[in-house]
């Protein structure tokens, strides 16, 4: 399994992401309301590599001052594959990009092999995932279902993701 940091909504936003899951789920389409983990809730992936020692937690505090920070969450798109990807993105802002490159910066020397590129500076789309596992034939439901409105709110925090332990670790 891989490790991640990853940003978290504020309760109010995170309530926002929840209806479009619940949105979809009540309509009989693939979402993530439906993966029961306790962990599981709505967040932006900040960075992904094999593992992250957890030794860079104490460095990520930082960057996690900056919070509340406002944020976006605008249009959907598909991320493709054997299987479609439901997502919002999430705009990206000065403010975002300089959170996204620092937290890269931090976590680096803590990863063991390489970032995975797609989450690397310049090649980042900061993201919200509303559905896994989408066919082709259920994408034009899926977008009537959560409508084209933007989503205005705030990020709280970070959190560290262990993908082998199935831990996540609040920073702070």
């Amino acid at each position: 399994m891989v490790h991640s940091v990853e940003l978290l909504f504020d309760r109010e936003t995170d309530g926002l992401v929840r209806r479009d899951w619940t949105a979809l789920a009540e309509a009989g389409l693939p979402s993530q309301a439906n993966h029961r983990s306790p962990t599981n809730r709505p967040h932006v992936t900040l960075t992904v590599g094999d593992r992250i020692d957890p030794k860079v937690d104490a460095g990520l505090w930082e960057p996690a001052r900056q919070f509340p920070l406002d944020c976006r969450i605008g249009a959907a798109m598909v991320f493709g594959g054997r299987t479609l990807t439901l997502v919002r993105l999430v705009v990206p802002t000065a403010g975002l990009l300089r959170l996204h490159e620092s937290v890269d910066a931090i976590c680096t020397p803590f990863v063991a092999g390489e970032i995975f590129v797609h989450t690397r500076p310049g090649r980042w789309t900061p993201h919200v995932t509303l559905a896994r596992r989408l066919s082709p034939a259920q994408v034009a439901a899926a977008l009537e279902v959560i409508g084209g409105d933007d989503l205005v709110g705030a990020f709280a925090g970070l959190r560290r993701w262990d993908g082998d332990a199935r831990v996540d670790t609040p920073i702070p």
